[in-house]
């Protein structure tokens, strides 16, 4: 089955910016487009609510025409979904390639991104879920620009985002940087074991690259013609990766969801990065 790239779309400058990034990665993934309107059930009187609906799929039939305009041979589906928003986009995301999203991200005006309905979309999601500014710009995507990944733990712990990210890069041309934070050690960052092994490698920052380099073995084989700097930093994981994708075209994140009474959280570090990286941002489950 064809998984389309999904985009949510609701009128701001943030949705339009998210519909025309993910209409690009759609032609480079040689994919279908799907733009979704997704909106609570309304109240009103019959009358309303269809002028109201009228409304809503003129405007994702002129953003479509807008697409198509710009890439003529992309394939380009809209489709308003009623229901609760994050339902909507989660069943949306689940049918997509990936999901895109229009971010306000944090400042003076705390925007969708922030709210119950985004935040909860890229927790549970089970697909990746890209986050795109209003300031986003085809001319960022230029070449020189390079894509940015945090990497983490054992070789498995961040495989979803090295494999998003490597895909991305083979299929952009561009150049990947692999982060890795360490910190200084303590009861809660290096178990005994982890000290032991530490010492053996030659110390803490060479037992850190020789970890990076063993995760990203297996891609580096599988993607040869992607150039790959290995990045190995002492810091905290979210000011490490901002530092380092300042000007990175896609910020590329893992996500540990974290279930509260309040609803679901992500991760620290993708809580950072999505809140204040400049370039769109993807938010990638475990596999």
């Amino acid at each position: 089955m064809t998984r389309p790239i999904t985009v949510g779309a609701d009128g701001t400058a943030e949705s339009l910016a998210a519909v025309h990034w993910a209409a690009r990665e759609a032609v480079r993934r040689d994919l279908p487009l799907r733009i979704v309107h997704a909106r609570p059930k309304a109240d009103s009187d019959e009358r309303t609510a269809d002028a109201r609906e009228a409304d809503v799929q003129e405007a994702l039939t002129r953003t479509a025409g807008e697409v198509t305009g710009h890439h003529p041979g992309l394939t380009v589906t809209t489709e308003l979904a009623d229901g609760v928003p994050v339902q909507a986009l989660l069943v949306a995301a689940a049918e997509a390639e990936t999901l895109v999203l229009g971010s306000r991200g944090h400042g003076a005006i705390v925007g969708f991104l922030l709210g119950s309905v985004g935040q909860q979309v890229i927790a549970e999601s089970t697909r990746p879920v890209v986050l795109v500014r209003a300031a986003d710009r085809p001319e960022s995507e230029a070449a020189g620009r390079e894509i940015v990944v945090g990497q983490q733990g054992g070789p498995d712990d961040s495989a979803a985002a090295l494999g998003f990210a490597f895909e991305a890069a083979a299929t952009r041309g561009a150049d990947l940087r692999v982060v890795r934070a360490w910190a200084l050690p303590t009861v809660f960052t290096y178990s005994p074991a982890s000290m032991a092994l530490a010492d053996e490698a030659g110390g803490l920052e060479q037992y850190e690259r020789t970890a990076l380099a063993e995760a990203l073995r297996p891609w580096l084989e599988r993607f040869p013609d992607v150039k790959v700097t290995q990045h190995v930093e002492m810091g905290s994981a979210g000011e490490v990766l901002l530092s380092a994708a300042a000007h990175a075209q896609l910020t590329v994140v893992g996500r540990r969801a974290h279930r509260s009474a309040v609803g679901s959280r992500i991760g620290s570090v993708a809580h950072a990065v999505v809140h204040h990286a400049p370039s769109p941002v993807a938010v990638v489950p475990p596999a």
